[in-house]
């Protein structure tokens, strides 16, 4: 069913996507009883797409469990999520996912993934994210052994050109494959493909030229082909196209593909300044876990698209260590130079912080009372005097991850159409849906939650139109 000489195929369902919520979706299709194609616009080497680059998943537990330590209730994971969001979320498919988190857990580590024990440190994650022995590789591997083995046949290299689809009804796929065209009908499509982060000249259309500084975490192949079909289609549409998973990253990484290694996580233990040397956020407002998708954004509506967090040798090892190294040097003043900023400005800035800071316990475990006074912006948390040299700075630049603009979905993952009636036979999971729950901000490891969760409800309800 591989062979480039086929000019068309028919399956009971059609997944275009190749990443986790593809994978569990086409992987649940396959184990009841549909036949399944997968359609993968990467090559083999770099399928997956941005679940390649993941870590954890946040799960939802009413006790410790074999990789999670004490609890994490529902209701303090939907406020959690409620605060990142500033409650822009539909609460019925978000607490789906809350409660269907743990089950999700389950569900891969019976598909051959296995995760690793509970971790500590810093991160504040052991009690609410289990981590992928492994990584994100070892996440799609096992999924796609997963549904390779229900008998599902997948298409690499294959980008959907065109999608045939009447009155909200799917028809069929055109893929590019082999250097020709594939057709490939079903009588279900689960659309799990992603955003358009990939897609400057999009993000170009909502950003304007900023768009040309982003730096693009993921896949470069989740450029919204799939997502702008739908919705030219008559999808409903949901989310804010400028709303999105973006941190801030080294300002070296590469344009695409540069994965977790290229966040920096010293921000809670410094300061950010701007280009001008002037700092501009509370950096320590929240844990690093609910705050760090912001500073994408953050950094994003500077001038130049930079930023640059400034500490000194007391938080070294208090952290992950990022990719690259940092800038050092002995002297605020130098490393000003360094960084290309005005040298008496990024020392008064550094001045007014250090006086500004009162004395606490300092405890990177909790919200702690360790913070400034008479400064504006504050900084409410782990604020201490940056004065012990070699000084170490990175310079940013906005990662962006996903796009938060997608298709609607009802709790059966069937994607909604823009005259208010659901689709005969489309369902979505994944980034291409995940604006539904995230309205904006974002929740370390929701992403892949959101996917799992959302994946299983998609494969099986296709599954289930299938058997009719």
């Amino acid at each position: 069913m591989n062979d480039s000489d086929l000019n068309s195929l028919e399956v009971d369902v059609v997944v275009a996507g190749g990443g986790n919520a593809a994978l569990t979706a086409a992987a649940s299709a396959a184990e009841a009883g549909a036949s399944v194609a997968i359609i993968e616009a990467a090559p083999r080497i770099m399928r997956g797409g941005n679940s390649r680059h993941t870590r954890n998943m946040r799960t939802m537990h009413e006790a410790p469990t074999g990789v999670l330590v004490e609890a994490y209730p529902e209701q303090e994971y939907f406020d959690d999520l409620m605060r990142v969001t500033g409650g822009i979320t539909d609460e019925t498919l978000a607490r789906m996912v809350i409660r269907g988190s743990g089950a999700a857990v389950a569900w891969l580590e019976s598909h051959g993934l296995r995760f690793q024990p509970a971790l500590g440190g810093t991160l504040s994650l052991a009690r609410t994210n289990a981590h992928f022995l492994g990584g994100g590789k070892a996440l799609v591997n096992a999924l796609y052994r997963a549904a390779e083995a229900a008998g599902a046949c997948i298409f690499y290299d294959a980008p959907i050109t065109a999608l045939d689809i009447e009155g909200g009804r799917f028809k069929a796929a055109v893929v590019e494959h082999g250097g020709k065209p594939l057709r490939i009908a079903g009588r279900v499509l689960i659309a799990g493909a992603g955003g358009f982060e990939a897609n400057i000249d999009w993000l170009r259309e909502y950003w304007g030229p900023p768009a040309d500084n982003f730096l693009i975490r993921g896949t470069p192949y989740n450029r919204g082909a799939v997502l702008k079909m739908l919705l030219e289609a008559g999808a409903a549409q949901v989310g804010d196209p400028k709303q999105c998973h973006a941190v801030a990253i080294d300002g070296r990484a590469p344009k695409f593909d540069g994965g977790i290694v290229t966040r920096v996580d010293a921000v809670p233990f410094g300061i950010v300044v701007n280009n001008k040397a002037l700092r501009f956020y509370d950096e320590g407002e929240d844990f690093w876990p609910k705050r760090y998708a912001i500073w994408g954004r953050l950094v994003a509506a500077e001038d130049g698209q930079v930023g640059h967090v400034i500490i000194d040798s007391k938080p070294v090892g208090r952290f992950m260590p990022p990719v690259f190294p940092p800038i050092v040097a002995d002297t605020i003043g130098e490393l000003a130079v360094k960084l290309g900023v005005d040298a008496p400005t990024l020392e008064k800035t550094l001045r007014d912080f250090n006086a500004a800071c009162r004395a606490g316990s300092f405890d990177p475990n909790r919200l702690d009372d360790c913070r400034t006074e008479g400064l504006a912006p504050a900084k409410t948390h782990w604020a201490m005097p940056i004065d012990k040299p070699p000084y170490r700075a990175y310079s940013l630049r906005p990662g962006i991850t996903f796009t938060y603009l997608g298709v609607k979905v009802d709790a059966s993952a069937r994607m909604q159409m823009a005259d208010g009636k659901p689709s005969d036979n489309i369902f979505a999971a994944g980034e291409i849906m995940a604006g539904n729950v995230l309205g904006k901000g974002y929740l370390a490891g929701i992403g892949m939650t959101i996917g799992a969760v959302f994946g299983r409800i998609a494969g099986t309800e296709a599954a289930k139109h299938v058997r009719g």
